[in-house]
């Protein structure tokens, strides 16, 4: 017998097993075969631990054939955690969008995503939206989108303004608080006010991501027992030096990481 990893989960078969054989077997209706990451046009004899993908075009695949795919390049153990984890995203432009479609990815399973805004043509430069979204909340375009990526998690989209009044409501069930705000003051006073409401939860902001800089100049600080911020804490957006989606992608990704690092128990957390 011979172990050949089919759609990522392994499968016993016999000696001199060929590549459509197996097709024929498990998926007979897949026109697109890859074998080892190339896409086959041609019977071959198969070889043990061989990695074998069946895809039927147009075909969504499962709740269990995702989880296993998702299981097998995260490793069990960090795809269930990540799976319990409750993520809030306060604020779905650049930084926010892009951090929630990094964690919708990475299979979080329950992300809250805040914003009052519409998608506007100047938001394409460095947000994860598209043509055919202008208009649209961001909210519901953000998760017509996530959808596409990942339709297993469960998404809560809340399209209002964040102010001291509604924090507390906002955020009090989740484990992680993102800030991805545009204006410094509705940074701080998010930060603020999650910090005296929430001294035991995980506040992520950032400040400083505007420009064309070098992106090695992008850091983490920590602010306190659970606070930590990722930027240069220099480069604001101002006339003359926008938000690029280069560098505004890499510190939401630095934010989106640093929230997986937590759900996981990352003991080396900054």
């Amino acid at each position: 017998m011979m172990t050949i990893f089919v759609n990522e989960k392994p499968t016993k078969v016999v000696e001199n097993t060929t590549l459509f054989q197996l097709r024929d077997k498990i998926k007979p209706d897949a026109d697109i075969v890859i074998l080892n990451g190339h896409i086959m046009n041609k019977d071959v004899p198969l070889n043990n631990n061989d990695n074998v993908v069946l895809i039927k075009r147009g075909e969504i695949p499962s709740f269990d054939e995702l989880e296993a795919l998702m299981i097998a390049r995260h490793t069990p153990g960090v795809h269930k955690k990540l799976k319990k984890g409750r993520v809030a995203i306060a604020g779905l432009g650049g930084l926010g969008s892009n951090i929630a479609t990094s964690l919708a990815r990475m299979g979080v399973g329950f992300l809250r995503l805040i914003d009052f805004d519409v998608v506007e043509p100047s938001n394409l430069n460095r947000q994860y939206y598209f043509i055919d979204q202008i208009g649209k909340k961001k909210t519901d375009a953000l998760l017509e989108t996530l959808k596409r990526i990942n339709p297993y998690i469960t998404y809560d989209p809340v399209d209002c303004f964040v102010d001291e009044n509604n924090i507390k409501e906002l955020f009090h069930d989740v484990d992680v608080i993102i800030e991805a705000f545009d204006k410094a003051e509705t940074k701080a006073l998010l930060i603020k006010k999650c910090m005296q409401l929430f001294p035991d939860k995980l506040i992520i902001g950032a400040s400083g991501v505007a420009g064309i800089y070098d992106t090695s100049l992008l850091k983490i600080e920590r602010l306190g027992k659970n606070v930590y911020v990722v930027g240069d804490f220099v480069n604001e957006a101002k006339p003359g030096e926008g938000l690029m989606a280069t560098r505004v992608a890499v510190a939401a990704n630095m934010q989106a990481n640093l929230a997986v690092r937590y759900l996981v128990n990352d003991k080396n957390l900054v």
